[in-house]
């Protein structure tokens, strides 16, 4: 552990168990936050070595508990500029990004994958091997049980896709062009007609021929929602008017 700032009493930082926790610079941990302990995994055995990785500028504040892998091969990963709030839980093997927010009794069950930017609300709920998409924001009290892709905005239990994270799109520097680009991509794949006889698939595959596949963020979104159908992926979090 190096170069972290303790901010409040009765942490615990790692713990005496096989393996490492490896902490950046510039890190406030708050008062009674636990990090880098054992995992909460059943499948973890006595004695083998577990890890956790936290970069650099995080501010991880009171009653946290961010564990360490459930085995060997894994990490449990935090990335840098990020706020976790106070009762937050990350547990083993999540793998967090960068420059994310997570307000107070927000929970990543084992395995959760969170990219850049994204934020959550109050007392949000995780399920175990959920990907969240960079830029999406999870609305509070929600119970995600499934992907929340890219730029895209979730609520409810269970958490069902409310529309693109428009407010966090614009105080991220995306332009109005792209907002515009994304809100007729998310209206065609997720809104469609009434008198629309197309499938979900078909009309995916429809705006993937309508737009060039470069780096933007029409683009990225695509490519979100298509890889939470991948193998070992679990869907993502369903709209209420889909027509499958």
């Amino acid at each position: 552990m190096c170069c972290f700032q303790l901010s409040g009493s009765g942490a615990i930082l790692g713990a005496d168990i096989p393996g490492q926790t490896i902490i950046g610079e510039n890190n406030v941990i708050g008062h009674h936050a636990v990090v880098g302990v054992k995992c909460q995994d059943l499948k973890y055995k006595s004695g083998d070595e577990c890890f956790l990785q936290i970069g650099n500028n995080n501010e991880i504040r009171e009653y946290c508990s961010i564990h360490r892998s459930s085995k060997s091969c894994d990490c449990t990963v935090i990335g840098d500029n990020n706020l976790i709030m106070g009762s937050c839980h990350i547990a083993h093997d999540c793998r967090i990004g960068n420059n994310n927010i997570f307000a107070n009794n927000t929970l990543f069950a084992g395995h959760v994958a969170v990219e850049d930017c994204t934020h959550t609300a109050g007392a949000v709920v995780v399920h175990q091997f959920c990907h969240i998409g960079s830029f999406s924001f999870l609305g509070g009290g929600s119970v995600v049980a499934q992907d929340v892709p890219r730029y895209m905005m979730v609520a409810g239990d269970r958490a069902e896709l409310r529309g693109l994270n428009l407010e966090g799109l614009r105080r991220n520097g995306f332009s109005d062009q792209e907002v515009r680009k994304l809100r007729k991509a998310y209206q065609k794949v997720f809104m469609p007609t009434i008198d629309s006889h197309c499938s979900f698939e078909d009309r995916l595959t429809e705006l993937e021929r309508e737009i060039e596949l470069s780096e933007t963020p029409v683009s990225y979104m695509v490519e979100s929602i298509r890889m939470s159908f991948g193998e070992g992926r679990r869907g993502i979090c369903k709209f209420r008017s889909w027509n499958r």
